[in-house]
């Protein structure tokens, strides 16, 4: 539609009601009479106001609307159907976001192949690699499937055509950041083309009832690159997170219409693709004959699955004015927190002057509040260098007055825990039903903590000692 040229008469004016002059802005006094509040504005524009419209489909009761179309079918991977909350709804647009080479389109041309049937068809568009490309590596992968079809395409209109002629029940689009629309000015990755082509691919998933999964990029800071517009306009959000280093891979849900939110499935990335672990534990454990200083175990809740990881730390003299804290996994501030509270509320003063390492295994990232006592445990048991007992797990979230507070889930975690041949346990008071055969001992602060480290004060002395000399 033409855009409708603004004429003079369109325009506000204001005219004094004294003497009649006239003028395209208000002001205050007139400046032919001088009279103060005169100037009024006439023949301003009439409102225009929407007129209602014929509607597609009539409005009905809730309780008559058929939930049936909304059923959600599986992608073929149990640890993506977990995060999606069952698998892809029809109509549903996800967006997956995540750095370069942590996997994001290995995971998906699996997902490819393995939803693709004869019922049920899948179209995987690429927009970064040639369609020779992508097959080199379903072939490695084996994500080779009859009905599974391939396009290298970064043209809209051409993308649109491709589902006019495969009409596919899932279409898989990397990415949503290559294509552009010619209706649009901008290059491709830009603000107006990134919300034409995901509003119509929105559009197009809504009218044929054909799942999709985007795949989106992600700024220095780690949040997907576009407008923020994007996350709101989809139905679910999910973040692959992992280090390239390690194997591990994490698909965290982040927003979800169809399910849980927080919710994680765990992959592991090797030669030959992408598989997905129900057990990951024993990724983040290191297993030893005997207890090492400076280890601890916790179990954090990832949505609803409790999984044990260690907490690793190293405390060395200082050769510098300034001593290091390093950390990996962990929070620099909660680490902080947990030295401060040590040195104030646990009396180790040996902290304070110290290079301090901190990290956990295997590549997990622990952000919960409620590995911080399993932090303290092994800085405390680092500067003592007295071990932890074996087969001991510590959970809780520790405040700044040394008082061990309560967290969510305890009972799941300890269940974890024992499953996995844990007998000893670590928890804040009252921590509900104990699974049979484990010994939790309840602790209200740092104190009580501490004295499972029995020989931790005694090595502790003659260090303050020498320092008072």
């Amino acid at each position: 539609m033409a855009a409708r040229t603004k004429t003079t008469k369109d325009r506000p004016s204001y005219r004094c009601t004294e003497c009649g002059w006239q003028t395209a802005k208000w002001l205050g006094r007139c400046p032919e009479c001088q009279a103060w509040g005169t100037v009024e504005e006439y023949g301003a524009p009439a409102v225009r106001t929407t007129a209602p419209g014929r509607v597609s489909t009539s409005a009905l009761p809730i309780g008559q609307v058929d939930g049936r179309q909304a059923t959600a079918r599986s992608t073929g991977v149990p640890e993506l159907d977990r995060v999606l909350g069952g698998g892809l709804v029809p109509g549903a647009v996800v967006l997956l976001a995540g750095e370069p080479g942590v996997g994001k389109s290995t995971l998906l041309l699996d997902v490819a192949a393995k939803s693709a049937s004869a019922e049920h068809r899948t179209l995987y568009v690429t927009g970064e690699e040639s369609a020779s490309q992508v097959r080199l590596r379903a072939d490695r992968i084996g994500a080779l499937d009859d009905d599974l079809y391939l396009a290298a395409e970064t043209d809209l209109a051409a993308v649109l055509g491709h589902l006019d002629e495969v009409k596919p029940s899932l279409l898989i689009l990397d990415s949503v950041q290559t294509v552009a629309s010619p209706e649009i000015e901008g290059a491709p990755g830009g603000m107006a083309q990134v919300r034409e082509v995901a509003g119509a691919l929105i559009r197009a998933s809504k009218e044929r009832g054909m799942s999709t999964l985007l795949v989106g990029h992600v700024t220095k800071d780690g949040a997907i690159a576009g407008p923020r517009l994007l996350e709101h306009l989809v139905d679910v959000v999910l973040h692959f997170e992992g280090d390239r280093h390690a194997r591990l891979r994490l698909v965290r849900g982040v927003k979800n219409r169809y399910g849980a939110t927080d919710e994680v499935g765990c992959f592991e990335l090797h030669d030959e693709g992408i598989t997905g672990l129900t057990d990951p534990s024993g990724l983040f454990l290191t297993r030893r004959a005997e207890p090492v200083p400076g280890t601890c175990l916790t179990v954090t809740l990832e949505g609803r699955r409790p999984l044990v990881a260690e907490v690793q730390a190293l405390t060395v003299d200082s050769q510098i004015p300034s001593p290091r804290r390093t950390t990996s996994g962990l929070e620099t501030s909660r680490v902080s927190m947990m030295l401060a509270v040590l040195e104030q509320r646990g009396r180790i003063s040996a902290l304070g002057k110290r290079d301090i390492y901190s990290a956990t295994v295997g590549g997990v990232k622990l952000s919960e509040p409620a590995a911080d006592l399993a932090i303290a445990l092994a800085l405390a048991s680092a500067a003592s260098d007295t071990p932890l007992p074996k087969n001991l797990v510590a959970i809780g979230e520790v405040g700044l007055a040394g008082e061990v507070r309560r967290v969510t889930g305890v009972q799941r975690r300890l269940t974890e825990a024992h499953r996995l041949g844990f007998t000893h346990a670590l928890v804040p008071t009252d921590p509900g039903k104990v699974p049979s055969g484990m010994k939790v001992l309840e602790v209200a602060d740092m104190g009580d903590a501490l004295r499972v480290l029995p020989r931790a004060r005694r090595r502790e002395a003659p260090r303050e000692a020498e320092e008072r000399r």
